[in-house]
């Protein structure tokens, strides 16, 4: 466990596009180390495995659950298994960006949902 138990309170206190803002970090970390070090690429992959898992625990996030769920299986097999969904270092990036760049609008601490539970 990368972050301590206390994480998952701080954590539901940020809105669910920071949160996927800060695992699209760890995911970005990820897919820089890939070619270069499997070990810091697997820290980076299991942190982003882990906030996942924090996102799928918080209780506002259960309308955008589907997607968090897919994310985290599909983020899974990219780096760990087969790529059976053919994904690409690209697709993760950009993916992810879009919560990043939302996350630094003035709105993104609203409680505004994953792309499920937008209105």
């Amino acid at each position: 466990m990368y972050h301590p138990p206390v994480a998952q309170e701080k954590w539901n206190a940020l809105s669910v596009i920071e949160q996927m803002a800060n695992i699209g970090s760890e995911v970005s970390r990820a897919v820089n180390w890939k070619q270069k070090d499997e070990k810091s690429m697997r820290l980076a992959l299991y942190r982003a495995l882990e906030l996942l898992a924090l996102s799928i625990k918080d209780p506002k996030n259960i309308k955008g659950l589907k997607e968090l769920l897919r994310v985290k299986e599909c983020i899974a097999d990219y780096f760990l298994g087969d790529n059976i969904y053919t994904f690409t270092d690209q697709w993760w990036q950009k993916y992810f960006l879009e919560y990043a760049i939302a996350a630094r609008s003035p709105s993104a601490g609203s409680g505004q949902g994953t792309r499920d539970n937008e209105q």
